[in-house]
């Protein structure tokens, strides 16, 4: 072993600092290559078995990678056809450095014996190490170490051949003219045998582009222009956000100002994607506008046809407006500080000829992306997985490359992995090492357990929870202690026993941070032995609790609160249904029955209480898709049933969260685990606002206090859905809610403004949210039943964590929508029926209708794209369209004909038809009538032939 030492000078008010950084070098350090006589010999995964067969090369051969490699071209590297991968530790180190994610790509790849990777430590060898000259960029000290370990492998064993692969140009034609063979990846991967379909996996940053080539958008400023424009508080930088309805259209959410800024048109977008993270020029204030109020979707079938973009930006601009009060701050997105691409799945679009395909993503808000592929004919019956890898000015749309196929279009399993991949949720099989840290079977409760526990087996507690429910949470009960005294407790799963922190499954339980639910399918945020069995409260099994344990008045005033974990065994798992039923009937008088009774009468105090001091009631249209258990389709669509035990479960479960955050808070001031929800900005409620004006109806949102006053006062006799719909508006006017550690904002900033609770956070439901087992360690903790660790003591971690799990729950929300807008697609194929719905925003070109029975929004346009409606007349100000006499307002009833266009496979959508109001030149007849009129007709033509063919026997005779 040998050691150097750097000696680094630095300058401090006239004296010199000496800095001493040693660098060890090594001449043990194993080369790798089997055939190595001069190395000693440790096992690594380089192999003389496999080949990497290219005809650049005359034979076998080993391949080393430069940096840019790896970043750009890790889908090509995961292919197993490609072997005995040297990855030099300089360029390993700089792959981590600039991207962790491709990292752990690399790394899984370098773990998995079969694909023969392996790290030669060429830093640390004493015949491959080189020191960094005086004034020598970095990148041009790792270039210079790549090939100085390149040229010494090929010197060290002269029998093998060594093929440096690098997209650098320049790095590649020094190395060459040093006696190294270097091949682009581009060329290398063209002459692999059978790498032809590998070829639409090469990332594709680099291209040609003709001097007579047209401009589609505006360039780019300068990095240098961008930073000092931000600087200078000329340009401003934010998050881009495109509009789901219109594909000229999207939003840049800019921390320094109160609204997002409205970019439209290709120059007002200029490239963005959604999620990047962008530069935008505000115009002056006289040239803003308000959003468009059309629905514009991207139906463009060439790269080339540019024509029809620019018709629908003529269209574009003329519905924009200038409205007093809905004037946003507008401007142009100048440049990209980040990308923010990631994998996206969709499908090719038909009708294309050739190797140049248009993939249609599934996220509506992601533009289409070009790819070269030489299989396009089998892509098109798959689902697929693109990546995006440029976007040059001169192209209407990004550049991408194929990266798999997920499975044929339309099988339930590729959807359900569609929806995953698309909502970023993690749901590999849990690991070996994650699943060595569960509990040995049989589990059995110990006497140093019962010690250290309240046993609380003698206690009649039941839970209540939807039917089919494996991981159940929690579980009630409810017992007099005198005349008007009761005990209310509520019993959480201990999921904290089980999950240690910094063990694998705690990390891996952190990463995925909630169970996902989709409609056939379940992704557990903990592995199945915890969440369906040993953690949960199932009907007479004997069970570890953390339980929150009040005593109260018959008016539901707290007396007494204690926390404690306990032993219990609950003495019934019920549906909500199924206790409704006991609670309904009176001639049940067992203990789980007066528990529930008890209960309920104190959640209805409590509710009423919470429903005073200003918590909203919100609604949102949640349905429950009946599936068959043999073939998995879906048999019906119906919104979720709802009874009084729903709310009865609530109330506890929000009291006791909230009781958990007052004694956390109380004990970790800076450092608790809570959940807030922000109160919207004003101009958040316009839309609801302005839809209440229109009919009559003041809604107060200067508190939520007077916003829920405001929401039970707006009610008609004549439309007894209008409140639902007000309460749905509403709802989508709201900020998400979300985790914070305490010591990161202020007291005020605590506050809950659905629940209105100044204080509140997550323990119910550890099986399925992390936020909750972090929450049962800091109440541990203060009960004396736990130790604390230092990682649940800083709070920089816990904001850390916090983010995590607030980009997850988002993420299984969508998946969760996403998955029920599939499984209804499927359940409407092939039907049309005609149903009751109402009108939940009115457009320039379109209603937005809202059909309850199914918990249905979809669009019915009043005009061919493209065209104006000469039957409707769209009155701005008051936001009606008008046909003749009849005027259509928002939450209008309306029936409607329903029907599902599968001409697009990846965005099939439903398409409406008015019945009623009935306008002439437009509405259609209900399907009864059509019905009926096609009776008759079969009927008259039944008789015209039997009249017929009495005349033909008249003539025969």
């Amino acid at each position: 072993m040998f050691t150097t030492k750097a000696f680094i000078k630095k300058t401090r008010i006239g004296n010199f600092l000496k800095n001493v950084r040693e660098h060890y070098i090594r001449d043990d350090i194993y080369c790798g290559i089997p055939i190595c006589s001069k190395c000693s010999f440790i096992n690594s995964n380089l192999s003389r078995n496999h080949v990497n067969s290219c005809s650049l090369v005359n034979h076998n051969h080993y391949l080393i990678l430069d940096t840019n490699i790896i970043l750009d071209q890790m889908d090509v590297l995961e292919e197993p056809v490609l072997g005995n991968v040297i990855i030099l530790h300089t360029v390993l180190k700089e792959v981590k450095h600039r991207s962790l994610p491709i990292y752990k790509r690399l790394h899984s790849i370098i773990e998995n014996p079969t694909r023969h990777f392996y790290v030669f430590t060429n830093d640390h060898h004493k015949d491959t190490y080189i020191k960094q000259n005086d004034g020598e960029l970095i990148n041009d000290y790792n270039d210079r170490s790549i090939r100085k370990a390149c040229a010494w492998y090929s010197s060290h064993v002269p029998e093998d051949k060594f093929i440096f692969l690098s997209d650098d140009v320049n790095n590649r034609t020094i190395a060459i003219e040093e006696g190294i063979s270097s091949y682009s990846i581009n060329d290398y991967v063209k002459h692999l045998e059978n790498g032809t379909l590998l070829e639409d996996k090469l990332s594709r940053k680099y291209f040609h582009i003709d001097s007579n080539t047209k401009d589609v958008f505006p360039p780019h400023l300068t990095n240098t222009e961008l930073l000092n424009g931000v600087k200078e508080g000329k340009l401003y930088q934010g998050t881009f956000r495109a509009s789901r309805d219109n594909f000229l259209e999207g939003f840049v959410n800019v921390e320094a100002l109160d609204d997002a800024v409205l970019v439209q048109g290709r120059s007002g977008l200029n490239r963005a994607v959604d999620g990047d993270i962008v530069v935008v020029e505000l115009f002056a204030e006289q040239d803003w506008i308000s959003p468009s109020e059309i629905v514009l979707e991207d139906e463009g079938v060439a790269e080339e046809n540019i024509d029809e973009v620019e018709i629908k930006e003529q269209e574009l601009k003329k519905s924009t407006h200038k409205k007093k009060g809905e004037i946003k701050p507008t401007g142009r997105v100048v440049g990209i500080i980040r990308r923010k691409w990631r994998q996206y799945c969709g499908i090719l679009q038909g009708g294309m000829d050739g190797v140049f395909q248009l993939f249609i993503p599934a996220d509506k808000s992601i533009p289409k992306i070009r790819i070269e592929t030489r299989q396009a004919e089998f892509l098109r019956t798959q689902k697929l997985i693109v990546a995006i890898d440029s976007w040059p000015r001169h192209s209407r749309y990004p550049h991408g490359h194929f990266v798999r196929a997920l499975g044929k279009i339309g099988d339930q399993n590729t959807e359900n992995e569609v929806v995953l991949l698309e909502h970023d949720v993690p749901h590999s099989q849990f690991s070996e090492e994650v699943l060595s840290c569960l509990p040995k079977l049989p589990w059995i409760i110990t006497e140093e357990d019962e010690k250290r526990r309240v046993d609380l087996r003698h206690i009649d507690i039941c839970s209540v929870d939807p039917p089919g429910c494996t991981d159940i949470d929690d579980a009630l009960h409810c017992r007099p202690i005198t005349d008007n005294k009761l005990e209310v407790g509520v019993h959480i799963a201990d999921v904290s026993h089980f999950i240690r922190p910094g063990t694998a499954l705690d990390i891996e339980a952190a990463s995925r941070a909630t169970t996902v639910y989709l409609v056939n399918k379940r992704i557990d945020m903990v592995p199945e032995l915890l969440s369906s069995n040993l953690c949960s409260l199932r009907g007479g099994e004997e069970r570890f609790a953390f339980s929150c344990i009040w005593e109260m008045d018959m008016k539901a005033n707290i007396l007494n609160t204690r926390f404690h974990k306990s032993i219990i065994r609950s003495k019934a798992a019920m549906t909500y249904e199924e206790a409704q039923i006991i609670i309904d009937d009176k001639s049940k008088t067992d203990s789980i029955a007066e528990s529930l009774r008890y209960l309920n009468m104190l959640a209805k105090i409590l509710k009423k209480r919470r429903l005073e001091k200003g918590a909203l009631v919100l609604a949102s249209p949640e349905v429950k898709i009946q599936m068959d258990s043999e073939t998995m389709e879906p048999l019906d669509v119906e919104v979720k049933k709802l009874f009084e035990t729903n709310s009865m479960v609530e109330e506890f479960m929000l009291l006791a969260n909230i009781s958990v955050a007052e004694k956390i808070l109380e004990d970790f001031p800076e450092c608790s685990m809570l959940r807030r929800h922000p109160t919207p900005p004003n101009s958040n409620f316009d839309p609801l606002v302005k839809a209440g004006k229109h009919l009559g109806f003041d809604i107060h949102t200067n508190s939520g206090k007077n916003l829920a006053k405001s929401l039970d006062e707006a009610v008609r006799i004549d439309n007894p859905y209008f409140n639902t719909m007000l309460r749905i508006l509403a709802t989508r006017c709201m900020l998400q809610a979300v985790y914070f550690a305490s010591g990161t904002l202020q007291k005020e900033e605590y506050f809950h403004y659905g629940l209105a609770v100044p204080l509140y956070t997550h323990f119910t439901s550890p099986i399925r949210r992390y936020a909750d087992i972090i929450v049962h360690r800091l109440l541990a903790v203060t009960c004396g039943s736990d130790s604390t660790y230092p990682d649940l003591l800083d709070k920089q971690k816990t904001s850390n964590l916090c983010q995590n799990l607030n980009y997850r729950n988002r993420m299984a929300q969508y998946a969760g929508r996403a998955s029920v807008a599939f499984n209804t697609h499927l359940f409407f194929k092939g039907k049309l029926q005609d149903e009751e719905g109402y009108i939940l925003y009115v457009r320039k070109n379109a209603l937005q209708i809202l059909i309850p029975k199914y918990g249905l929004e979809c669009t019915l346009f009043l005009s061919q794209k493209g065209e104006t409606s000469n039957i409707f007349e769209y009155n701005e100000e008051d936001q009606t369209q008008k046909a003749g006499n009849i005027i259509l307002h928002t939450f209008d009833p309306v029936k409607v004909r329903l029907s599902l266009n599968c001409d697009n496979v990846q965005h099939e959508k439903f398409v409406l038809m008015l019945v009623f109001p009935f306008i002439e030149g437009f509405s259609v007849p209900p399907l009864d009538e059509l019905e009926n009129m096609q009776t008759e007709d079969n009927e008259k033509k039944r008789k015209s032939r039997t009249e017929g063919n009495k005349k033909k026997s008249k003539r025969k005779v």
